[in-house]
């Protein structure tokens, strides 16, 4: 299919000549075969025209969960990838969040086949330890060969301090990514919910910032001794921004992520004891949000993520205590962050990670495969439920105001246009 988009700015701060200008861009045959300021291009094309289009590399979400397999009403790969796409994701990196959970280089492969005729590439993690059980490493290496980008036992601590040596030390021999969920499981003990005023007035089992910030310091030591290259997904509290912030000025090869509703909302929400949002790590306050925002803004807090975590009904409409931990957040994603953030930073904030995780980078330029999120940046609208592309709804955004919207991807393998 030969594709002509009119009339879009461009946002590419990597490339001045082209970074916000108005250009027509001919794709052929998954190609970027012209950018012009206008293109009258032979023979039949689909034109994509809308009001304030705007163009960027195609935007990359570094961690969410689908369900598939062993979870496919919660959500199946089919489903979640046609979701991302209708989100703006041309790239997705799929947490090791199912049943089996991918342990081995056959359990790549099914799954790298299953997303294969999907317009958003999927991106899969193995898990780090046989059937993230904490005790003894997986088939790292055939995993990696198979096209695995990371290791990580999903929302699981690990626990044993020489195991996490251990894997950072083997991981450099094939420049594998380590992750390790930042919770330190005795300092937490049984708590659910972020411990601070609002868990005492409401009777809630609290899991203080310290169960973050002593893992994440932990992390930092054993890397400081091993070398090679770490992940911390989701951190969540102030103090972990700065152990973060002075990791990397010792020049360590540590990055980390934080969850976009994490950026939004504190535990004062709990107070109606809703369940849509129990998510680990829990929702903090104020003065969290407010140096996590710091980070993104200054690059200690290298990619935000949605944390995607579809889930079943029964597994959310129960008592709070009972409930599973997780939210959707795929299709809010843009309209958050370009509310609380300018656009600038939002767009380059979900073009980042690719190289970190060594996927292929995107370049906006003649003879470059096509890979775009197309969007409009002004519009403000209201997240409904019927918003909701996933098989689940279990979102916290629901009811909360969106800047801009999706007007639709375009990769080397299709189109998706909403």
């Amino acid at each position: 299919m030969n594709i002509l988009i009119k009339s879009a700015k461009i946002i590419d701060e990597g490339n001045s000549s082209l970074h916000l200008k108005k250009k027509d861009i001919w794709i052929k045959n998954g190609r970027i075969e012209k950018i012009a300021d206008k293109i009258v291009p032979k023979g039949q094309n689909k034109v994509i025209e809308h009001k304030d289009l705007h163009v960027s590399a195609g935007w990359l979400d570094t961690g969410v969960s689908f369900g598939e397999p062993g979870y496919e009403d919660r959500e199946t790969i089919e489903n979640g990838l046609l979701t991302a796409a209708k989100s703006g994701f041309t790239d997705v990196i799929l947490n090791p969040d199912t049943y089996p959970v991918p342990d081995s280089s056959s359990d790549i492969i099914f799954l790298k086949n299953a997303a294969k005729d999907s317009t958003t590439s999927l991106h899969p993690l193995g898990a780090l330890t046989v059937k993230s059980e904490n005790e003894d490493l997986a088939e790292l290496f055939d995993m990696k060969k198979s096209g695995a980008v990371g290791f990580y036992d999903y929302k699981k601590p690990i626990n044993n301090s020489n195991l996490l040596k251990i894997a950072l030390q083997y991981a450099q021999n094939f420049d594998g990514l380590v992750f390790s969920y930042p919770l330190d499981k005795n300092i937490a003990g049984k708590g659910i919910v972020n411990e601070g005023s609002v868990s005492t007035r409401l009777g809630l089992k609290g899991m203080p910032a310290m169960a973050e910030e002593l893992q994440i310091a932990r992390d930092i030591f054993v890397l400081q001794y091993t070398g090679g290259k770490l992940h911390i997904p989701t951190i969540s509290t102030a103090n972990s921004v700065k152990l973060i912030a002075d990791a990397k000025k010792k020049k360590l090869d540590i990055t980390c992520s934080v969850a976009i509703h994490n950026l939004v909302f504190t535990d004062n929400k709990l107070e109606s004891f809703d369940s849509k949002f129990k998510v680990k790590p829990p929702l903090r306050e104020k003065a969290d949000i407010k140096a996590l925002i710091g980070g993104l803004k200054s690059g200690t807090i290298d990619y935000v993520t949605t944390d995607h975590r579809p889930m079943n009904i029964e597994f959310k409409e129960l008592e709070f205590d009972n409930a599973s931990y997780g939210t959707i957040g795929l299709e809010s994603a843009f309209g958050i962050l370009n509310r609380i953030l300018d656009t600038k930073l939002t767009i380059s904030l979900l073009t980042k990670g690719r190289s970190r995780f060594g996927i292929p980078e995107v370049k906006i330029k003649e003879g470059a495969n096509a890979n775009f999120t197309l969007f409009e940046p002004k519009t403000t609208t209201q997240f409904k439920k019927e918003n909701i592309n996933s098989r689940s709804k279990n979102s916290m955004f629901i009811d909360e105001e969106l800047k801009g919207s999706v007007v639709g991807i375009i990769t080397e393998n299709d189109i998706q246009i909403n």
